[in-house]
């Protein structure tokens, strides 16, 4: 089964993935993003754009996510921002074709609470925090601006099944997947700190500076 967790930047996206790969026996998690990653590094620089734009993103997702559905035998997670309707259904629908299951959320919140959600997350928070002054980072901003864009797409029927997750906790968004779906996660015994420096800590493994 993929388990396609789609929602605006700074939604939680990852953290839920990654709180659902640890909780389900057998899960793998698989990041659409470090496909995307390895396509701008191979361009100059110049010809850099957003890589959901270079077909080959979307069919090497498509190609890695269908390897490891058809070979790793447990459920895969993959967190991915997608708001086009065309891009997501050149991935998806042709997994669907081959007998996978796929099933897709998205994860949604009003906009002051994933503007503070992306202003708590990675680089720009620990050196706010340490020094005490703002440091404002090119994808931050980026993804503020982005931000109208996915919510007004991503609340429309088509992007999967909505998962408001104002005033929930990361735990709490993964156990409602989790029951969505017929998983049977292993229960959460984080307590408040340790559940912090788990987030914290794949919070620092995703800073990005390219």
């Amino acid at each position: 089964m993929l388990i396609w967790i789609n929602g605006p930047f700074g939604g939680g996206k990852t953290q839920t993935a990654h709180e659902l790969a640890r909780r389900t026996p057998g899960a793998v998690l698989c990041d659409p993003e470090l496909v995307g990653f390895g396509l701008h590094r191979m361009t100059p620089p110049e010809l850099r754009g957003d890589f959901q734009d270079f077909p080959a993103w979307r069919r090497g997702v498509r190609e890695v996510l269908d390897l490891a559905l058809t070979r790793h035998g447990g459920p895969v997670f993959a967190p991915m921002t997608v708001v086009d309707q065309d891009y997501l259904a050149e991935i998806l629908d042709p997994l669907r074709e081959k007998g996978h299951e796929v099933r897709h959320f998205a994860l949604l919140a009003q906009r002051a609470e994933v503007v503070r959600r992306l202003r708590e997350r990675g680089f720009g928070h620990a050196v706010r925090k340490v020094t005490g002054r703002e440091a404002p980072l090119w994808r931050e901003s980026w993804a503020v601006s982005k931000l109208d864009l996915c919510l007004e797409r991503l609340v429309r029927p088509e992007f999967g099944t909505h998962v408001w997750t104002d005033g929930l906790t990361v735990p709490e968004v993964a156990d409602h997947i989790g029951a969505a779906v017929g998983l049977s996660l292993r229960p959460n015994t984080d307590g408040e700190l340790r559940g912090a420096l788990r987030r914290a800590w794949v919070g620092v493994r995703h800073i990005r500076f390219d």
